[in-house]
């Protein structure tokens, strides 16, 4: 850590005060750009914050402008609240893109000159596809010293893509530039030249993406259809793009994090749609019908439970039995999740609707040995081989099962990452599902992320189970009453 004194609010690991002092040493030495290469669970985001208000502290900076994937803006404003000290007065605004007054005004405390504030703007990076949101990021950056960081950059990965181009331009603007990420490589060496391009062309020494290549992919001529093109077949001189990244980045591997907790939990949260919302509050008025009712069972109080619930997740059941999907954010959100943390997953959820979308999503994506099942459809012959193809086969990278019938007795330690698209009421349940990846032969700590909507029965579900409150055998209509009302 740097000499001069700062006052932590929450203590940090051993491993988040090296990261602090690796990266302000670094800018002090008069560097700008800074990649913090943490993986999934390992604190990034208080690192960053740690940092950013030291820099604030010392007078290097007054602004810092978060660009993110739109389900992890609410984690920044939550982590914001835990980890950033007291006496550092900020100000902190979410973009939303929305033309409302009140947001309008919100938007303005970011510019108010006789107000002494750390000025802290959230964006989600889909909004650097619109023209509004690259003016509003490009006139925050002009009129204040900054720090711009770009969290889980992997999702500017694509050198050709509108936003990566929005925000990399953006960049030019900003006094310092980071990236953080778990896993900068997800499917090749390629994903580094635009995420190192956004810090500055010069951090890996080429160009364009085509001298990149050049150097560190193997090439093959291919003609088709009467057209000529090149065809990475493999990759080179790795080593050397390792030791350049090397001088600008921060490293941690959960298993090297010796004094992280061995299972940690997140959060992500996923907004609704408009479909969602409507049927989601014409579902809640009956519910709250139904439950007047002071002779229900608790099965019964349960049951309009799942109806909530399955609107959140994006499906509806319908009287003569059918499931009508809606559209939804939540499996966006998963591929978000996955493309950050880039190995093995378990995929939990508790509805076959859900799952079979799931599947159906990741096999198009990553291919068709990419994925297995366990949950009521899978062959009982099946299921011991996809268990075994999921230990110990690497093209085989996510396990989708379903609490009821995969979170007992199996062994799923191939992961370090579970993730819950929905959850069991079922407190036991629920348990038994976090113990697959966390028993005798894990090898590395696990991280658990639970999806989760705000404001709906989703979020109390949640807090039921974090507090070992088992919905299952204990929920009342008074209680769900309470969370509707």
């Amino acid at each position: 850590m740097p000499k001069e004194k700062y006052s932590f609010k929450t203590k940090p690991y051993d491993h988040q005060l090296a990261g602090m002092g690796a990266m302000i040493n670094h800018f002090k030495r008069g560097e700008k750009e800074y990649a913090l290469l943490m993986e999934m669970g390992c604190g990034k985001t208080k690192v960053l914050l740690d940092v950013s208000s030291y820099l604030y502290d010392n007078g290097f900076i007054v602004g810092l402008l978060v660009i993110c994937p739109n389900g992890v803006k609410g984690t920044w404003v939550k982590e914001i609240e835990t980890h950033m000290p007291e006496h550092v007065d900020r100000n902190v605004v979410v973009w939303t893109g929305q033309k409302t007054k009140k947001h309008e005004e919100e938007l303005l405390t970011l510019f108010i000159a006789d107000k002494v504030h750390f000025n802290i703007l959230i964006m989600n990076v889909d909004a650097f596809a619109t023209d509004r949101g690259r003016k509003f990021a490009d006139r925050f950056l002009m009129t204040r010293q900054a720090l711009l960081v770009v969290d889980e950059s992997t999702v500017i990965k694509n050198s050709s893509a509108l936003r990566t181009k929005a925000i990399t331009k953006l960049g030019n603007l900003a006094r310092y530039r980071v990236i953080m990420t778990g896993s900068p490589v997800t499917k090749s060496p390629e994903d580094l030249y635009a995420q190192c391009n956004f810090l500055n062309h010069e951090l890996l020494g080429f160009s364009s993406i085509y001298t990149f290549r050049a150097r560190h992919c193997q090439l093959q001529r291919l003609s088709f259809g009467g057209r000529s093109f090149n065809k990475v077949t493999g990759y080179k001189n790795l080593d050397e793009l390792n030791h350049k990244l090397q001088k600008f980045s921060y490293r941690v591997l959960k298993k090297d994090a010796l004094d992280l907790p061995d299972q940690v939990w997140m959060k992500r949260l996923v907004s609704m749609t408009p479909e969602q919302l409507d049927a989601y509050m014409q579902m809640k008025k009956h519910a709250l019908v139904q439950l007047k009712d002071e002779t229900l069972t608790t099965a019964s109080v349960l049951a309009q439970l799942i109806r909530l619930h399955q609107i959140v997740c994006g499906h509806m059941a319908t009287d003569d039995g059918r499931v009508i999907g809606l559209p939804n954010n939540r499996i966006k959100e998963l591929l978000a999740i996955l493309e950050e943390h880039g190995d093995k997953a378990i995929i939990w959820a508790t509805y076959r609707h859900d799952i079979k979308e799931i599947e159906k999503t990741l096999l198009k994506k990553h291919g068709p040995r990419s994925v297995v099942t366990f949950y009521g459809d899978t062959p009982t012959s099946a299921r011991q081989n996809n268990i075994v193809r999921f230990q110990e086969d690497p093209e085989t990278k996510f396990f989708i099962g379903q609490p009821m019938t995969g979170g007992r007795g199996i062994t799923l330690t191939a992961a370090s990452l579970a993730v819950f698209y929905s959850n069991s009421y079922d407190l036991e349940i629920r348990e038994q599902a976090e113990a697959r990846n966390h028993r005798i032969g894990t090898a590395n700590k696990v991280t658990y992320i639970d999806l989760v909507s705000q404001g709906t029965v989703d979020e109390k579900i949640i807090y039921s189970l974090r507090n070992k409150i088992n919905l299952a055998t204990s929920v009342l209509a008074e209680d769900i009453r309470k969370w509707l009302i």
